[in-house]
């Protein structure tokens, strides 16, 4: 050994190991203790962030935003009950505006990848046009939407959806009836009676719907 490798090795660095691979000999100098602080603790944190998104300790952003949907459309549908999949039910949700929104929610969350997005058919048939293969009164939608049909071509979302959403999407899905936009498949089916006549939606009592006191007499 040299008289800096024994001064190196008196001061702790610099200390050239004796071993040499084809011809390369290596210091052997400890790693500074900063690093191996840093190493550890990047370990131990890794352990903790594995724990927090495998735990029940936390939730993703996808698990926020649907319980906080679900929370927000339990909160909405006391506004209205528990709706039935009837007919009366079916035609007065086809032309409640506020209403439809939330069946086309619906929609777009769940049908389009199959329907497409305007309802217009990808996999799943045309629903825009007269002709229909699983309908032929108002009432089969929300049957079909919860049974599935077509041998299981299209599933069934009783276990995934809430009632009163499958009521809500199967009057969105019924009041695109006629738009008759094109699509990529051709007409499936056969031609079904028109749905009867939907109620007018009813005008809000005077100063309902801005909060204006009727006007003094």
């Amino acid at each position: 050994m040299s008289s800096s490798d024994v001064r190196g090795a008196a001061e702790g660095r610099d200390v050239v190991r004796e071993h040499e691979y084809d011809g390369i000999r290596q210091y052997d100098n400890p790693t500074p203790g900063w690093w191996s602080l840093l190493f550890f603790a990047t370990f131990i944190l890794s352990l903790l962030y594995l724990y927090y998104h495998t735990s029940d300790v936390s939730t993703s952003v996808a698990q926020d935003y649907e319980a906080s949907l679900a929370a927000d459309l339990k909160a909405r549908f006391a506004e209205i009950g528990d709706l039935k999949p009837d007919r009366p039910t079916l035609l007065r949700f086809m032309v409640d505006e506020t209403w439809k929104k939330v069946g086309a929610s619906v929609f777009k969350t769940h049908c389009v990848s199959c329907h497409g997005m305007e309802g217009n058919g990808l996999v799943g048939p045309n629903l825009t046009d007269e002709v229909y293969k699983n309908v032929r009164v108002l009432e089969d939608f929300p049957r079909v939407i919860a049974a599935g049909a077509s041998n299981g071509a299209m599933p069934g979302w009783k276990t995934r959806l809430h009632p009163n959403e499958i009521v809500l999407v199967a009057s969105y899905v019924a009041s695109l009836r006629g738009k008759n936009l094109a699509g990529p498949r051709g007409p499936e089916g056969e031609v079904i009676p028109p749905w009867p006549p939907a109620p007018r939606p009813s005008a809000p009592p005077a100063g309902e719907a801005t909060g204006a006191l009727p006007p003094k007499r």
